[in-house]
Protein backbone atom coordinates (compact mmCIF):
# COMPACT_ATOMS: atom_id res chain seq x y z
CA UNK A 1 0.00 0.00 0.00
CA UNK A 2 1.74 3.13 -1.00
CA UNK A 3 2.20 5.85 2.19
CA UNK A 4 1.80 8.69 -0.02
CA UNK A 5 -1.53 10.15 -2.41
CA UNK A 6 -1.44 7.91 -5.56
CA UNK A 7 -2.76 10.72 -7.45
CA UNK A 8 0.01 13.21 -8.69
CA UNK A 9 2.83 15.18 -7.40
CA UNK A 10 2.57 15.45 -3.35
CA UNK A 11 1.27 18.36 -2.48
CA UNK A 12 0.53 20.19 0.80
CA UNK A 13 -1.58 22.83 -0.77
CA UNK A 14 -4.76 21.23 0.75
CA UNK A 15 -3.40 21.87 4.24
CA UNK A 16 -3.60 24.79 6.41
CA UNK A 17 -0.95 26.87 7.67
CA UNK A 18 -0.58 25.41 11.23
CA UNK A 19 -0.63 22.29 9.58
CA UNK A 20 1.80 22.64 7.30
CA UNK A 21 3.85 23.81 10.17
CA UNK A 22 2.98 20.83 12.10
CA UNK A 23 3.45 18.57 9.46
CA UNK A 24 7.12 20.17 8.72
CA UNK A 25 7.85 19.36 12.18
CA UNK A 26 6.46 15.87 12.07
CA UNK A 27 9.01 15.60 8.94
CA UNK A 28 11.72 16.32 11.12
CA UNK A 29 11.44 13.73 13.19
CA UNK A 30 9.76 15.65 16.36
CA UNK A 31 7.46 13.71 18.81
CA UNK A 32 4.24 15.12 19.49
CA UNK A 33 5.60 16.61 22.71
CA UNK A 34 8.50 18.57 21.37
CA UNK A 35 6.07 19.83 18.25
CA UNK A 36 3.75 21.01 21.08
CA UNK A 37 6.87 23.04 22.66
CA UNK A 38 8.31 24.22 19.38
CA UNK A 39 4.55 25.14 17.98
CA UNK A 40 3.40 26.34 21.45
CA UNK A 41 0.47 24.21 20.82
CA UNK A 42 -1.41 22.58 23.46
CA UNK A 43 -0.05 18.78 24.69
CA UNK A 44 -3.20 17.22 22.81
CA UNK A 45 -3.89 19.09 19.62
CA UNK A 46 -0.90 18.04 18.03
CA UNK A 47 -2.79 14.45 17.40
CA UNK A 48 -5.72 16.24 16.28
CA UNK A 49 -3.66 18.05 13.44
CA UNK A 50 -1.83 15.14 12.77
CA UNK A 51 -5.06 13.00 12.10
CA UNK A 52 -6.48 15.52 9.77
CA UNK A 53 -3.16 15.17 8.04
CA UNK A 54 -3.16 11.94 7.58
CA UNK A 55 -6.85 11.87 6.26
CA UNK A 56 -6.43 15.14 3.87
CA UNK A 57 -3.39 13.58 2.26
CA UNK A 58 -4.49 9.78 2.23
CA UNK A 59 -1.73 9.07 4.65
CA UNK A 60 -1.34 5.55 6.20
CA UNK A 61 0.91 6.65 9.52
CA UNK A 62 2.87 9.28 10.90
CA UNK A 63 6.12 7.60 8.88
CA UNK A 64 3.95 8.09 6.16
CA UNK A 65 3.78 11.64 6.93
CA UNK A 66 7.31 12.05 7.52
CA UNK A 67 8.64 10.24 3.72
CA UNK A 68 5.30 12.68 2.22
CA UNK A 69 7.21 15.68 3.74
CA UNK A 70 10.41 14.92 1.87
CA UNK A 71 8.51 13.86 -1.22
CA UNK A 72 6.59 17.18 -1.51
CA UNK A 73 9.84 19.32 -0.41
CA UNK A 74 8.19 20.46 2.82
CA UNK A 75 11.60 18.84 4.11
CA UNK A 76 14.67 19.19 2.40
CA UNK A 77 18.08 17.18 3.87
CA UNK A 78 20.58 19.53 4.29
CA UNK A 79 19.02 22.67 3.49
CA UNK A 80 15.97 23.54 5.86
CA UNK A 81 12.16 24.01 5.31
CA UNK A 82 11.52 25.73 1.86
CA UNK A 83 10.10 29.44 3.28
CA UNK A 84 6.68 28.89 2.28
CA UNK A 85 6.32 26.20 4.83
CA UNK A 86 6.78 28.42 7.50
CA UNK A 87 10.00 27.56 10.12
CA UNK A 88 9.26 25.39 13.10
CA UNK A 89 10.75 28.46 16.01
CA UNK A 90 14.09 27.34 16.98
CA UNK A 91 16.59 28.62 19.80
CA UNK A 92 19.61 30.40 19.03
CA UNK A 93 23.29 30.32 19.90
CA UNK A 94 26.72 31.33 19.58
CA UNK A 95 28.90 29.37 17.50
CA UNK A 96 30.94 26.70 19.31
CA UNK A 97 33.45 24.57 18.14
CA UNK A 98 32.42 20.61 17.48
CA UNK A 99 34.04 17.81 19.25
CA UNK A 100 35.77 15.70 16.35
CA UNK A 101 33.56 12.85 14.96
CA UNK A 102 34.60 9.46 14.83
CA UNK A 103 33.22 6.37 12.98
CA UNK A 104 34.22 2.68 13.60
CA UNK A 105 33.56 0.34 11.00
CA UNK A 106 36.43 -2.09 12.04
CA UNK A 107 33.77 -3.57 14.19
CA UNK A 108 30.31 -3.09 15.26
CA UNK A 109 29.66 0.32 13.77
CA UNK A 110 30.48 2.78 16.46
CA UNK A 111 30.08 6.93 16.18
CA UNK A 112 31.40 9.28 18.68
CA UNK A 113 31.56 12.97 19.19
CA UNK A 114 34.60 13.66 21.39
CA UNK A 115 34.35 10.90 23.73
CA UNK A 116 30.29 11.05 23.90
CA UNK A 117 28.58 8.06 21.82
CA UNK A 118 25.88 8.83 19.93
CA UNK A 119 22.88 6.69 18.95
CA UNK A 120 22.87 6.36 15.06
CA UNK A 121 19.79 4.77 14.55
CA UNK A 122 18.44 0.71 14.18
CA UNK A 123 20.68 -1.55 11.76
CA UNK A 124 19.06 -0.79 8.43
CA UNK A 125 20.13 3.12 9.15
CA UNK A 126 23.43 2.39 10.39
CA UNK A 127 24.52 0.31 7.27
CA UNK A 128 23.65 3.63 5.67
CA UNK A 129 25.96 5.15 7.36
CA UNK A 130 28.59 2.53 6.89
CA UNK A 131 28.63 2.82 3.36
CA UNK A 132 29.13 6.23 3.18
CA UNK A 133 31.97 6.06 6.55
CA UNK A 134 33.50 3.17 3.72
CA UNK A 135 33.25 5.28 0.27
CA UNK A 136 35.28 8.50 2.10
CA UNK A 137 36.69 10.13 -1.10
CA UNK A 138 33.32 9.95 -3.31
CA UNK A 139 29.66 10.56 -3.55
CA UNK A 140 27.24 7.86 -2.91
CA UNK A 141 24.03 7.66 -5.38
CA UNK A 142 20.49 6.58 -3.59
CA UNK A 143 20.35 3.72 -6.21
CA UNK A 144 23.56 2.22 -4.68
CA UNK A 145 22.68 3.02 -1.28
CA UNK A 146 19.09 1.19 -2.56
CA UNK A 147 20.97 -2.04 -3.70
CA UNK A 148 23.64 -1.89 -1.19
CA UNK A 149 21.57 -1.93 1.55
CA UNK A 150 18.23 -3.58 0.73
CA UNK A 151 19.37 -5.58 -2.10
CA UNK A 152 16.99 -7.47 -3.97
CA UNK A 153 14.09 -6.02 -1.34
CA UNK A 154 13.48 -2.38 -1.63
CA UNK A 155 11.76 -0.22 0.02
CA UNK A 156 8.13 0.57 -0.86
CA UNK A 157 8.88 4.06 0.22
CA UNK A 158 11.62 6.78 -0.16
CA UNK A 159 13.45 6.16 2.86
CA UNK A 160 16.71 7.38 2.10
CA UNK A 161 16.60 10.67 2.55
CA UNK A 162 14.36 10.01 5.57
CA UNK A 163 17.51 7.81 7.41
CA UNK A 164 19.78 10.19 5.67
CA UNK A 165 18.47 13.24 7.78
CA UNK A 166 18.08 11.25 11.01
CA UNK A 167 21.80 10.50 10.66
CA UNK A 168 22.35 14.38 10.12
CA UNK A 169 20.63 14.81 13.19
CA UNK A 170 22.30 12.23 15.23
CA UNK A 171 25.85 13.47 14.04
CA UNK A 172 25.33 16.70 14.02
CA UNK A 173 23.59 17.10 17.64
CA UNK A 174 23.13 20.99 18.68
CA UNK A 175 26.91 22.26 18.37
CA UNK A 176 27.31 22.31 14.57
CA UNK A 177 25.67 24.29 12.20
CA UNK A 178 26.98 22.36 9.04
CA UNK A 179 25.70 18.71 8.01
CA UNK A 180 28.37 16.24 8.40
CA UNK A 181 26.17 14.38 5.27
CA UNK A 182 26.65 16.65 2.65
CA UNK A 183 24.08 16.14 -0.30
CA UNK A 184 24.47 16.89 -4.19
CA UNK A 185 23.10 16.10 -7.55
CA UNK A 186 24.56 12.64 -7.77
CA UNK A 187 23.99 11.36 -3.67
CA UNK A 188 25.58 11.64 -0.71
CA UNK A 189 28.65 12.01 0.85
CA UNK A 190 30.46 12.40 4.55
CA UNK A 191 31.72 16.39 4.31
CA UNK A 192 35.49 16.01 3.61
CA UNK A 193 37.52 16.46 7.21
CA UNK A 194 34.47 16.72 9.06
CA UNK A 195 35.31 12.77 10.52
CA UNK A 196 37.76 10.53 11.10
CA UNK A 197 36.56 7.01 10.04
CA UNK A 198 39.09 3.83 11.51
CA UNK A 199 39.56 1.92 8.31
CA UNK A 200 41.42 5.62 6.94
CA UNK A 201 43.54 5.90 9.87
CA UNK A 202 44.67 1.75 9.72
CA UNK A 203 45.55 2.28 6.05
CA UNK A 204 47.69 5.48 7.53
CA UNK A 205 49.02 3.37 9.80
CA UNK A 206 50.21 0.46 7.09
CA UNK A 207 51.44 3.42 4.64
CA UNK A 208 53.52 4.21 7.86
CA UNK A 209 54.88 0.44 8.33
CA UNK A 210 55.72 0.24 4.48
CA UNK A 211 57.75 2.88 4.87
CA UNK A 212 59.73 1.95 7.81
CA UNK A 213 60.30 -1.69 5.78
CA UNK A 214 62.03 -0.23 3.17
CA UNK A 215 64.23 2.25 5.18
CA UNK A 216 65.21 -1.08 6.89
CA UNK A 217 63.42 -0.36 10.28
CA UNK A 218 61.61 -3.80 10.76
CA UNK A 219 61.15 -3.40 14.50
CA UNK A 220 59.51 -0.08 13.61
CA UNK A 221 57.52 -1.64 11.02
CA UNK A 222 55.91 -3.81 13.50
CA UNK A 223 54.87 -1.21 15.75
CA UNK A 224 53.12 0.59 13.25
CA UNK A 225 51.44 -2.79 12.15
CA UNK A 226 50.25 -4.19 15.30
CA UNK A 227 48.71 -0.28 16.41
CA UNK A 228 47.08 -0.51 12.53
CA UNK A 229 45.77 -4.08 13.92
CA UNK A 230 44.60 -3.07 17.34
CA UNK A 231 41.86 -0.52 15.59
CA UNK A 232 39.70 -4.07 14.85
CA UNK A 233 37.76 -4.82 17.27
CA UNK A 234 35.32 -7.83 17.44
CA UNK A 235 32.76 -9.03 14.33
CA UNK A 236 33.12 -6.61 11.17
CA UNK A 237 30.44 -4.57 10.86
CA UNK A 238 28.10 -6.64 13.04
CA UNK A 239 24.80 -6.91 12.09
CA UNK A 240 24.42 -4.87 9.72
CA UNK A 241 22.32 -5.95 6.58
CA UNK A 242 22.83 -5.79 2.96
CA UNK A 243 24.95 -6.87 0.28
CA UNK A 244 27.36 -3.73 0.54
CA UNK A 245 28.16 -5.03 4.39
CA UNK A 246 28.79 -8.28 3.42
CA UNK A 247 31.19 -7.30 0.72
CA UNK A 248 32.83 -5.33 2.81
CA UNK A 249 33.16 -8.09 5.60
CA UNK A 250 35.09 -10.37 3.48
CA UNK A 251 36.88 -7.45 2.05
CA UNK A 252 38.19 -6.01 5.66
CA UNK A 253 38.62 -9.97 6.77
CA UNK A 254 41.34 -10.46 3.96
CA UNK A 255 42.84 -6.94 4.53
CA UNK A 256 43.51 -8.02 8.51
CA UNK A 257 44.87 -11.79 7.95
CA UNK A 258 47.22 -10.08 5.40
CA UNK A 259 48.27 -7.52 7.74
CA UNK A 260 48.81 -10.08 10.13
CA UNK A 261 51.06 -12.12 7.80
CA UNK A 262 52.56 -9.49 6.85
CA UNK A 263 53.58 -8.34 10.66
CA UNK A 264 54.71 -12.08 11.66
CA UNK A 265 56.79 -11.95 8.42
CA UNK A 266 58.48 -8.87 9.98
CA UNK A 267 58.76 -10.68 13.33
CA UNK A 268 60.61 -13.82 11.83
CA UNK A 269 63.09 -11.82 10.09
CA UNK A 270 63.99 -10.44 13.47
CA UNK A 271 64.26 -13.57 15.06
CA UNK A 272 61.44 -12.80 17.36
CA UNK A 273 60.32 -16.60 16.84
CA UNK A 274 58.57 -17.25 20.82
CA UNK A 275 56.53 -13.54 19.92
CA UNK A 276 55.10 -15.03 16.60
CA UNK A 277 54.51 -18.56 17.23
CA UNK A 278 51.31 -18.19 19.44
CA UNK A 279 49.83 -15.92 16.78
CA UNK A 280 50.64 -18.11 14.10
CA UNK A 281 49.36 -21.47 15.72
CA UNK A 282 45.78 -19.57 16.45
CA UNK A 283 45.95 -18.02 12.73
CA UNK A 284 46.81 -21.55 11.26
CA UNK A 285 43.98 -22.62 12.87
CA UNK A 286 41.22 -20.38 11.34
CA UNK A 287 42.82 -20.73 8.26
CA UNK A 288 44.08 -24.04 7.72
CA UNK A 289 44.46 -23.89 4.17
CA UNK A 290 46.18 -20.96 4.06
CA UNK A 291 50.04 -21.98 2.95
CA UNK A 292 52.20 -19.17 3.57
CA UNK A 293 51.05 -18.75 7.30
CA UNK A 294 51.96 -22.41 7.30
CA UNK A 295 55.09 -22.13 6.41
CA UNK A 296 55.90 -19.08 8.90
CA UNK A 297 54.91 -21.52 11.67
CA UNK A 298 56.55 -24.28 10.22
CA UNK A 299 59.98 -21.73 10.03
CA UNK A 300 59.67 -20.48 13.50
CA UNK A 301 58.95 -23.69 15.18
CA UNK A 302 61.91 -24.70 13.88
CA UNK A 303 64.96 -21.51 14.59
CA UNK A 304 62.84 -22.38 17.82
CA UNK A 305 64.49 -26.03 18.27
CA UNK A 306 61.07 -27.22 17.57
CA UNK A 307 62.07 -29.39 14.33
CA UNK A 308 58.90 -32.27 14.62
CA UNK A 309 56.52 -29.80 15.68
CA UNK A 310 57.21 -27.98 12.59
CA UNK A 311 56.75 -30.93 10.22
CA UNK A 312 53.89 -31.79 11.75
CA UNK A 313 52.29 -28.42 10.59
CA UNK A 314 53.31 -29.66 7.36
CA UNK A 315 51.38 -33.15 7.69
CA UNK A 316 48.29 -31.24 8.81
CA UNK A 317 48.03 -28.50 6.54
CA UNK A 318 48.87 -31.41 3.61
CA UNK A 319 46.08 -33.31 4.68
CA UNK A 320 43.93 -30.70 5.05
CA UNK A 321 44.58 -29.16 1.47
CA UNK A 322 43.84 -32.60 0.10
CA UNK A 323 40.98 -32.56 2.68
CA UNK A 324 39.57 -29.54 1.56
CA UNK A 325 40.77 -28.92 -2.50
CA UNK A 326 41.86 -31.73 -3.30
CA UNK A 327 44.97 -30.18 -4.06
CA UNK A 328 49.04 -30.99 -2.48
CA UNK A 329 51.04 -28.61 -1.01
CA UNK A 330 52.15 -26.18 -3.43
CA UNK A 331 55.86 -24.69 -3.60
CA UNK A 332 56.15 -22.70 -0.81
CA UNK A 333 54.86 -25.18 1.56
CA UNK A 334 56.97 -27.99 -0.16
CA UNK A 335 60.23 -26.03 -0.50
CA UNK A 336 60.29 -25.10 3.67
CA UNK A 337 59.57 -28.55 4.18
CA UNK A 338 62.59 -29.57 2.16
CA UNK A 339 64.62 -27.13 3.56
CA UNK A 340 63.74 -28.29 7.31
CA UNK A 341 64.42 -32.09 7.00
CA UNK A 342 68.08 -30.82 5.27
CA UNK A 343 68.66 -28.50 8.13
CA UNK A 344 69.42 -25.55 5.45
CA UNK A 345 69.45 -22.68 8.12
CA UNK A 346 70.49 -20.62 5.32
CA UNK A 347 67.83 -20.68 2.59
CA UNK A 348 64.91 -20.15 5.06
CA UNK A 349 65.39 -16.54 4.66
CA UNK A 350 65.23 -15.73 8.82
CA UNK A 351 67.60 -13.70 11.00
CA UNK A 352 68.98 -15.49 13.48
CA UNK A 353 68.42 -14.84 17.20
CA UNK A 354 70.61 -12.54 18.67
CA UNK A 355 72.96 -14.08 21.64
Amino acid sequence: MPTTATTGQPTVTTLTFEEREVLYAVGCGLSDAEVAAALALPGDAVAGHLARILAGLGLRDRSAAIVHAFDCGLVVPGHGPRETAGPVPRTTAGPVRAPRMRISVLGPLRAWRGQQPLDVGHLRQQAVLAALALCPDRTVSQQELLDGVWGMEPPITKVVPVYIYRLRKALRGEVSPDPVIQRDRYGYRLAPGAVEVDVTRMEGLVTAAAAAERAGELAEAVRVCSQALDLFRGELLAGLPGPFAELERLRLTERRIALVQRKLDWQLRLGRYAEAIAELWALAVAQPLNEPVAAMLMRALYRSGRQADALSVFDRTRRALADGLGMPPGPLLKRTHQMILRGDDADLGLARTAP
